[in-house]
């Protein structure tokens, strides 16, 4: 397995992580996955920070689950890499819904391996 084949691995399990329930109402764990730097243009086109994003997750109260598909990894410069997917929601006909392109920048830190340095989330038609 190559290094990059291992990088996808890893991102793409850290990106779903956080798409996780248990993962999105802990701040500190959110904390360490997220840069220090962490930015983040989300659906709405709004722009979030790093303490606005983790106290946003600390305060949702409804999780419905959040499925996630077609990743990609494209290595940016060393130890900087872009994942790209869609993400969807299903609605209670089982139809997707919310249906986003996302991008994700991840750095590899020394201190705290790979962290989300920027997300971005584009609304789509699904």
């Amino acid at each position: 397995m190559t290094h990059f084949t291992q990088w996808l691995s890893q991102i793409q399990a850290l990106e779903v992580e956080l798409h996780q329930p248990t993962t999105r109402c802990d701040p500190k764990h959110v904390a360490a996955l997220l840069h220090e730097d962490f930015e983040e243009i989300g659906r709405s086109g709004l722009r979030y920070d790093k303490c606005q994003t983790v106290a946003a997750l600390e305060m949702e109260t409804d999780y419905p689950p959040i499925f996630a598909e077609g990743f990609k990894l494209a290595q940016i410069s060393e130890g900087a890499v872009l994942l790209t997917y869609k993400s969807f929601q299903h609605d209670a006909q089982g139809r997707a819904v919310r249906c986003t392109e996302r991008s994700s920048i991840w750095l590899l830190t020394e201190k705290a391996g790979w962290q989300m340095r920027f997300h971005q989330g584009t609304p789509t038609k699904g």
